[in-house]
């Protein structure tokens, strides 16, 4: 399999870390290569600009908690797909998940459930199964 990283897991701020590992682990098991960077839309804007244009990913999964405007971030500034993942931070992770399904016409981003780093893995490797056929492999064998 391509070495480069297919999946890029973008974190809000170092507090979403135990999100990002489940997402980890779920790449690992499936040897999905990925990387992982902490870059906020609020206090690093011109940075994560710059990476999202740069990242060779295909995917990018933003996990991001409160105002929650990393997804849609992402998403403005890319065609690629971007995958959300709301995080309990308040108000029972509510605020999160509205701000990042609420998106604008034309700025998509598929969002999974609070705290579901999993499910965000995992829809991230059927997306890449379409064009990568040794990941598809693999999501076969593993059912």
């Amino acid at each position: 399999m391509n070495k480069r990283p297919l999946v890029s897991i973008i974190m809000g701020s170092k507090s979403d870390e135990h999100i990002a590992r489940q997402i980890e682990e779920v790449f690992q098991e499936y040897g999905i290569p990925y990387e992982k960077k902490i870059l906020s839309a609020h206090r690093n804007p011109k940075e994560l600009e710059l990476y999202t244009a740069k990242s060779e990913a295909d995917i990018f999964i933003g996990v991001a908690g409160l105002a929650a405007h990393l997804p849609g971030f992402i998403a403005s500034r890319t065609h690629k797909p971007v995958i959300g993942v709301p995080v309990n931070v308040k108000l029972g992770g509510i605020d999160s998940l509205f701000s990042i399904v609420q998106m604008p016409p034309g700025v998509p981003v598929a969002t999974v459930g609070i705290d579901n780093g999993k499910n965000a893995a995992f829809l991230a490797i059927r997306i890449l199964a379409l064009v990568y056929p040794e990941v598809e492999s693999k999501l076969i064998g593993k059912k």
